[in-house]
């Protein structure tokens, strides 16, 4: 391999990152899984309140915890992935001192909800949990509102996540290791 080569997938990414600023100015979110990026349109009304829904549930229950909104993770082993899930559960102050793309050795649990863009299938139901688990990250959440449900994807393993438990809007659901039960009657 030519040191050209060797350096390119880090330009790539410095490259991204320029543009992702940029973007952030113009209220779209950009996301770099897999060599390809993807763009999420600005959440809509609905999707503002679940995240505020799921931060209020995790300060009850868990105050010595701190979900974070939109926060920038460094994803994947390949490719040098950029994620920004809308929510990060990490002990408080986790992130302070971090630049914009932090590592994911505190994480707890991301959690992401469906935007109903054109690429969200593929983005939020199959590269993210897989960048998620290859990271390591524990619990994957996820609020499906194309389908009305809720899936827990936990203990990575391999690239993968072993345990993924899916039910629809109305039923509690549980956070593996966190200690956070979610009664999810007001997601219907």
């Amino acid at each position: 391999m030519t040191a050209v080569a060797d350096h390119r997938p880090q330009r790539e990414v410095d490259e991204f990152e320029r543009v992702a600023e940029a973007a952030a100015r113009e209220k779209i979110t950009l996301e770099f899984l897999y060599g390809k990026l993807g763009v999420k349109a600005v959440p809509d009304g609905d999707h503002d309140s679940i995240i505020m829904w799921l931060i209020e549930k995790c300060m009850q229950q868990r105050p010595d915890l701190w979900l974070h909104p939109e926060r920038g993770l460094t994803v994947e082993t390949y490719r040098n992935g950029r994620a920004k899930p809308d929510g990060t559960l990490a002990p408080r102050g986790a992130f302070a001192g971090k630049g914009v793309y932090a590592t994911t050795e505190d994480i707890l649990m991301v959690a992401d909800i469906t935007s109903f863009d054109e690429d969200t299938d593929r983005r939020d139901r199959i590269d993210k949990p897989r960048a998620y688990a290859e990271t390591g990250i524990p619990v994957y959440l996820q609020v499906d509102r194309d389908i009305d449900s809720v899936t827990v994807y936990s203990e990575p393993q391999a690239g993968r996540y072993r345990g993924v438990s899916t039910l629809s809007y109305g039923h509690v659901i549980e956070l593996p290791g966190l200690g956070v039960e979610l009664e999810t009657e007001e997601l219907k």
